[in-house]
């Protein structure tokens, strides 16, 4: 199954290292950039610095009847 990790960092953050291939989409931007999240292909792994961020956007997505979504914690423990 295809997978998408989307790292809710800030740009600064992820442009000082991120996940191979991941999308970047701050949390403070997921409301308006739903849409975007919506074209992601396959499970959606969310992540950030230490897993607060994307437990958060983990809660929203799922408010909003996102089913293949996960939080994956930190960036740095993604493969």
């Amino acid at each position: 199954m295809s997978k998408t990790i989307l790292d809710v960092r800030t740009p600064q953050e992820f442009m000082m290292g991120h996940v191979k291939n991941s999308v970047n989409i701050p949390l403070q931007e997921l409301e308006s950039r739903l849409d975007e999240v919506k074209n992601l292909k396959g499970e959606i792994i969310l992540c950030c610095a230490s897993g607060v961020r994307s437990a958060r956007a983990y809660s929203y997505l799922k408010q909003k009847g996102f089913n293949k979504v996960s939080n994956g914690g930190s960036w740095m423990d993604i493969e």
